[in-house]
């Protein structure tokens, strides 16, 4: 297992590898691969052409050409991130933290749980008010 492995990075010594594109491609492949099971064999044909283009990206040592490919992607597909990103108070532990907006100026606060009712003082705007944690 060690020979293969030791084989297997020399292989990909100053190649390309996997980037978001790659892996999109990837998919692709996998999707159509099972559509082609159904259907005639021009999505199977289709299948490989991306496969193949999966593959030699892959194996590229033309970096910059790469880079730029991936860049374009992650450009187009920008607006599809975003829907599914989290928001900035998304990233937290929800069970140890809970977020309070200020009734004044909207500012959100992360402030932790299981402290009872307790007076809380926007850093914004300076308003204070009371919630239960």
């Amino acid at each position: 297992m060690n020979r293969f492995r030791d084989w297997l990075v020399r292989t990909m010594y100053g190649r390309y590898g996997q980037d978001a594109f790659g892996r999109f491609l990837f998919f692709l492949s996998i999707v159509l691969c099972i559509i082609s099971i159904f259907t005639n064999y021009i999505v199977f044909i289709a299948t490989l052409l991306v496969m193949g283009v999966e593959y030699y990206r892959m194996f590229s040592k033309n970096h910059a050409a790469r880079r730029k490919e991936n860049e374009r992607y992650l450009k187009c597909t920008a607006w599809i991130r975003r829907l599914f990103k989290k928001s900035s108070a998304g990233n937290y532990d929800r069970s140890k933290y809970k977020i309070f907006k200020c009734p004044q100026c909207k500012q959100k606060l992360r402030l932790p749980r299981n402290r009872g009712k307790i007076e809380i003082r926007c850093r914004k705007c300076g308003n204070q008010f009371i919630r239960r944690t």
